[in-house]
């Protein structure tokens, strides 16, 4: 995996390359997001994936997470912005807890420790930007060797070798 070192980061931990989008400008102007290639916003600690385009100074993605699955506590030092289209984000900011329904738009400060996680209810659906000051993808706050948060009852099936029918 291509990796660079991330100046600041915790314990100052070798981070993934950056996911890229689609590059705006350059005579592209109109982006049908439903039709693009998928990339994941948090690789390694969250179930969001999406549609991404990056201007010069702004990102914007169109991302889904499966439901009762999401995001790990992470941080980013830009901040972020996400509308709610469909399904409900449980929402986690700096400690702090609650419900965003379709038609919320959630603010996410700069360097703040969050996690968004889709209910139980259905897949949740949204629409985040974000300053390209440092990409789409934050860091894991603490252990995210386990991978993304899944609620009870929501984790992928373990296959084990030779128990796979």
């Amino acid at each position: 995996m291509n990796r660079k070192r991330v100046v600041g980061s915790p314990a100052d931990k070798p981070q993934p390359a950056q996911p890229r989008g689609v590059k705006a400008g350059g005579g592209r102007h109109i982006f049908e997001l439903a039709r693009m290639g998928k990339v994941e916003a948090g690789p390694g600690y969250s179930t969001a994936a999406g549609s991404l385009v990056e201007g010069e100074r702004m990102m914007i993605g169109l991302m889904r997470m499966p439901r009762g699955t999401g995001a790990l506590p992470h941080s980013h030092p830009n901040e972020q912005w996400a509308y709610v289209l469909e399904g409900t984000l449980k929402v986690n900011i700096d400690g702090r807890k609650w419900d965003a329904r379709a038609g919320s738009l959630v603010f996410i400060p700069a360097n703040a420790v969050h996690a968004l996680v889709a209910s139980a209810d259905g897949d949740a659906v949204f629409l985040t930007a974000k300053d390209t000051s440092h990409g789409i993808a934050g860091t894991a706050v603490g252990d995210a060797s386990a991978g993304a948060h899944y609620e009870p009852g929501f984790a992928p099936a373990k296959h084990t070798a030779g128990r796979d029918r």
